[in-house]
């Protein structure tokens, strides 16, 4: 397996976590999958702000302080893997 898919399914996995989402698995998200759209997880602002901070926190990376580019990368989980696995390179870290 691949950093990028160890990085997506470690995202999804945080996903169900850190939003306690019910009867919901990380096998049931879907890469492409919309996050905050009704037709994908239905997630909100406030799930938004949760997530983004257990990312900067479990990845010990920073998110960028315009909400528009964080929306972009909060797009789905294959967004979020390839902003956190930029954000690795960048700053020589390993997953």
């Amino acid at each position: 397996m691949s950093a990028r898919a160890d990085i997506e399914r470690d995202l999804k996995e945080l996903i169900v976590k850190t939003l306690m989402l019910e009867d919901v698995t990380a096998d049931d998200i879907e890469t492409d999958q919309p996050l905050f759209e009704d037709a994908g997880l239905g997630l909100d602002s406030i799930d938004a702000l949760e997530l983004g901070m257990a990312i900067a926190k479990t990845y010990k990376i920073k998110l960028s302080q315009d909400p528009d580019e964080n929306k972009e990368y909060f797009t789905n989980v294959g967004t979020l893997a390839a902003f956190v696995s930029e954000k690795l390179a960048t700053t020589g870290e390993a997953s």
